[in-house]
């Protein structure tokens, strides 16, 4: 091997050890509390966004995977999934200060945990046997959210969050912004494919399912509760 193959070698992995410490910097939730100063003003004090259904509906952060976050404020920092109102935040923040308030959110109110044993879908609600089967009728092939985002959409890893809960426009407009191409930072494509599928009927349907699932599934526990009495 040569001394330019070298040397551009070198700079390749030294490129790569320092993109994969820029991602993996140790976050203080502390110091993340200061940070967060410039994002109560959308995502609120305690995280838990906003469901703006007729203006930009601002997500709930609070209970959100710490690498999930910073993986999206990486991605939006470099432009692979817009958005306006970030922007000029995001310009404000350097790596540390993203570690640090991601550390801080996920650190808040844990994530409404849901039960995760098999339930076979009701063929009689179309919301939830798009979110549990997927649609494999008419060449649609779209695929169950459940297989990546987990049962009861409680979310897989640093990938894939939790759904069940979040607010109903924001889900609505991501669904919106994979198919538009404003956003593609998803593994793969997969998100782009999936909701390239999806009909406008069937993304209103599954924002409103995933978005009031905890109160569902409390009605239906409560339901299940009366009958056996």
């Amino acid at each position: 091997m040569n001394k330019k193959m070298l040397s551009g070698l070198g700079l390749l992995l030294g490129a790569g050890v320092y993109a994969g410490a820029a991602t993996a910097l140790e976050g203080d939730p502390e110091q993340g509390e200061e940070v967060s100063r410039v994002c109560v003003a959308c995502h609120q004090a305690d995280g838990m966004g906003k469901n703006n259904p007729d203006a930009e509906s601002w997500p709930r952060l609070a209970g959100l995977p710490e690498a999930y976050m910073v993986k999206q404020l990486h991605d939006m920092k470099a432009d692979k999934r817009h958005n306006a109102s970030m922007a000029p935040i995001l310009g404000t923040l350097d790596d540390q200060d993203m570690a640090d308030v991601a550390a801080y959110y996920a650190g808040l109110e844990p994530w409404p945990e849901l039960p995760t044993a098999y339930h076979a879908a009701d063929s009689d609600d179309d919301a939830e046997w798009l979110a549990e089967r997927g649609d494999w009728e008419n060449g649609s092939f779209i695929p169950a959210c459940s297989q990546c985002h987990g049962p009861n959409g409680q979310g897989v890893g640093d990938s894939f969050p939790p759904l069940a809960g979040q607010h109903e426009a924001y889900l609505k407009t991501q669904l919106e912004h994979w198919r538009n191409g404003q956003r593609h930072n998803d593994p793969n494509e997969l998100m782009a494919g999936v909701a390239n599928r999806l009909d406008d009927d069937q993304v209103e349907m599954i924002a409103e399912y995933y978005a009031t699932l905890p109160q569902r599934l409390e009605a239906r526990g409560t339901e299940q509760e009366e009958s056996a009495q």
